[in-house]
């Protein structure tokens, strides 16, 4: 049995890989894209918004809606549809069937990170869920050092297309994984199901941090392409192997960030945060020279990725419900920032400069820190000692058959 679920969680991983990597695969594609639809790079750019947006609308909804379908059955639709709806995107005709191919994938995302959490440490001991979701987040950091570098690189050598229609194979193969690896059964009480310590003041306070950070992040990242190209004046061909740097630091942080997720998850987010901050001040201020524009990437990159890992595991220990519903807030909260983010370097590039994204990421960034700096001076909750209890009762963080294994 653990040998299957240490398999079920790699293929939970891939699945968070082939996620990642298709949302933010218009990143690397911008300005193909760009010039093969005939539109502006901010309009490219709107893919991200629009796709964002879809996941905050319909993360909490979903959520509850399918609280009682099984993990298997759902996670399966889910990505089954997900890679449909990208082997569409790569036949899209116009930017109009682009954009509801795109809408259609992260319909399926908003419901994919709300429950693959609490699916994937039901499988463990409590102890180890820090250790679990740190393990699953690699998948996430291979997106930037291996999906959309080869993404950019498959699209440069044979257009755009070709690039979703791997990610659309991939997809599908994961799929039948997933289907064939998963549990048939877990436990409707699974701990996975409650935080380790609910508190619905730093859950709220998490929410907002997550947002701003991500916005910051965004607001750099989505125009990121631009900025090598037209501020530090890096070769197109370039491209693909600047990414590479970057999705190198997003594994290093990943595996860095795990060991401190269940001993230290207050550092395991601040830490990340000001490393965020940082390496926007440098693009900033530096950006122009290839060597510091080199490291800023690097170090956002692994700041990004644990930042991500320690806010889907600091979701699961203050969650003040369901750990499902808590996983959909913050997958919204984490979409507002991503289409906040877009939005705010759309605006930027057009009618400032590309290299003023930079500063407006810094400047975000800089005021999530601040909010996060709040949480070590909120009054600590008594936990209840009786599960449920006092707490809002369980929604089902997995299905609601019995299974044996009483860790989930």
């Amino acid at each position: 049995m653990e040998r299957r679920a240490d398999a079920a969680l790699a293929a939970l991983a891939v699945a968070t890989f082939i996620f990642v990597t298709v949302e933010v695969l218009p990143i690397g594609l911008l300005t193909l894209i760009a010039d093969d639809l005939g539109r502006s790079r901010a309009e490219v750019g709107m893919l991200l918004t629009g796709y964002a947006a879809v996941v905050v609308l319909l993360s909490v909804p979903m959520a509850a809606v399918t609280r009682r379908v099984p993990r298997r059955l759902l996670l399966g639709a889910t990505l089954g549809l997900s890679a449909a709806a990208t082997a569409v995107s790569a036949v899209a005709q116009g930017y109009a069937m682009l954009l509801g191919a795109r809408l259609v994938v992260a319909s399926t995302q908003a419901l994919f990170w709300s429950i693959v959490g609490s699916t994937a440490t039901a499988m463990f001991p409590p102890s180890q869920r820090g250790r679990t979701v740190a393990r699953m987040s690699i998948g996430a950091a291979l997106a930037p050092v291996l999906g959309v570098p080869a993404g950019t690189w498959l699209g440069q050598q044979l257009g755009w297309r070709a690039a979703f229609g791997v990610m659309a194979v991939i997809g599908a193969a994961t799929c039948v994984a997933v289907v064939v690896l998963l549990p048939a059964s877990l436990p409707s009480g699974a701990a996975s199901a409650r935080a380790v310590a609910p508190d619905r003041r730093r859950y709220l306070l998490l929410l907002l941090v997550t947002t701003l950070g991500v916005a910051g992040a965004m607001t750099a990242q989505t125009y990121v392409t631009p900025f090598l190209l037209d501020v530090t004046h890096f070769a197109a061909a370039s491209l693909g192997p600047l990414l590479l740097v970057s999705g190198a630091g997003g594994i290093a942080g990943t595996l860095v960030v795990g060991r401190f997720l269940d001993r230290h998850p207050w550092p395991a987010l601040a830490v990340p945060m000001a490393l965020l901050c940082a390496a926007a001040v440098v693009l900033y201020a530096g950006g122009t020279v290839r060597v510091p524009a080199i490291v800023a990437l690097a170090t956002s990159g692994a700041a990004y990725a644990a930042f991500a890992a320690a806010v889907q595991n600091r979701v699961l220990q203050v969650a003040p419900g369901s750990t499902d519903m808590a996983s959909a807030g913050s997958s919204s909260s984490f979409n507002i920032g991503i289409a906040a983010g877009s939005f705010v370097g759309g605006v930027i590039i057009e009618d400032v400069s590309v290299r003023a994204v930079a500063l407006a990421a810094a400047v975000l960034i800089a005021a999530a820190l601040a909010a996060l700096l709040l949480d070590p001076f909120l009054p600590r909750r008594e936990p209840s000692r009786t599960p449920g209890r006092r707490h809002e009762p369980l929604t089902a963080a997995a299905c609601p058959e019995k299974s044996g294994n009483p860790n989930g």
